[in-house]
């Protein structure tokens, strides 16, 4: 006779396999009635759990860790929250800690997450991480580390956006447009992202004929203040290109500020386009040509990922890339060559 499993009991009770085993574990998440539904299929089944051989088969805490550099912008976020729903849908529960960009800090947290036996954490890298200190609490603990959105390792698991495709897409789009130049503004200055969005901005403008100098753009804080800065370097040089690409649309913000302050206006005087396409994009005057990065794909993709180094960690290094999706709004679609 076939023996009876977790996923019998799941697909019988019209439940996932992360419910079916969290009814099992007596958790007060799930609501009674669809206990009692997984607890009538276990009956029916004839299915018996085996407590004491799950425990020797484990001991997990079901936590997960979460260290971002910021949650004020909107990206991280909708990352953060995404990766909290999966979690909770499997069953661990999910510290989060914000290292503000700063190696240091990020440092004592990951010790900190590692002391609390967590099972495994999601790191989005501070600017500067470097593979030696991080593998020094890996090994000492064992705990799963995976990178998020930027990576300072091949070592490590990583999910992101595929920055590269992303430039190239938005080259591609500025270039069909008539744009003789273009400059990227804010985003961390050695962070992988913005040095992948640089490659794929150069190859998707080679041979275009479009001017684009990585030399002149302006490496900022990722957020409005950074793009604010950012774009003053610029024009204050006596500086005005046919196209302001900021890093990111938390940057597009302060650029739009800052432009509409020296009464330029935005997708008019200058075209704007960006990365992310978070939800506030599309609301802004006039509404910004964004890259979508889908941060909802990669924490899903991550938490994937993550879960499958708790259960084996033998596996190679995984390295999973999001395909971006280019949205043309009015900051370029409107925009006119100088004469």
């Amino acid at each position: 006779m076939k023996k009876i499993t977790l996923d019998d009991v799941s697909k019988a009770s019209g439940v996932s396999r992360s419910t079916a085993s969290l009814v099992l574990r007596g958790s007060p998440r799930i609501p009674e009635a669809t206990a009692d539904r997984v607890r009538l299929a276990m009956a029916e089944l004839g299915y018996v759990y085996n407590r004491h051989a799950a425990n020797m088969r484990r001991s997990e805490s079901m936590t997960l860790g979460l260290i971002v550099t910021d949650i004020r912008n909107p990206y991280f976020a909708g990352l953060t929250m995404t990766i909290e729903e999966a979690a909770h849908e499997a069953g661990y529960t999910l510290f989060v800690g914000y290292s503000r960009d700063d190696v240091e800090r990020q440092y004592v947290q990951l010790e900190t997450m590692v002391q609390q036996q967590v099972d495994g954490i999601f790191l989005l890298p501070a600017t500067g991480s470097e593979l030696t200190p991080v593998c020094g609490i890996i090994d000492r603990s064992a705990v799963p580390v995976l990178q998020l959105a930027r990576y300072f390792s091949e070592e490590l698991d990583y999910v992101g956006p595929d920055n590269i495709a992303a430039g190239q897409q938005l080259a591609q789009h500025l270039t069909s447009l008539g744009v003789a130049s273009a400059l990227l503004v804010g985003g961390p200055e050695h962070s992988s992202a913005r040095h992948e969005r640089i490659k794929g901005l150069e190859t998707g403008f080679a041979g275009s004929g479009v001017a684009f100098d990585p030399t002149l753009s302006a490496a900022t804080t990722n957020n409005a203040a950074g793009g604010s800065d950012g774009i003053s370097q610029i024009l204050d040089q006596g500086i005005w290109p046919d196209c302001i690409i900021a890093y990111s649309d938390a940057v597009a913000l302060g650029i739009y500020a800052e432009l509409r302050r020296r009464n330029l206006e935005p997708g008019r005087d200058v075209s704007v386009a960006s990365f992310d396409d978070i939800a506030m994009a599309e609301l802004l005057l006039p509404p910004l040509t964004s890259v979508s990065t889908f941060p909802e794909l990669i924490g899903q993709r991550a938490a994937q990922l993550l879960l499958n180094r708790i259960r084996d960690s033998t596996l190679p290094p995984q390295r999973s890339l999001i395909e971006p999706a280019l949205k043309v709004r009015a900051s370029t679609a409107q925009w006119r060559p100088r004469n």
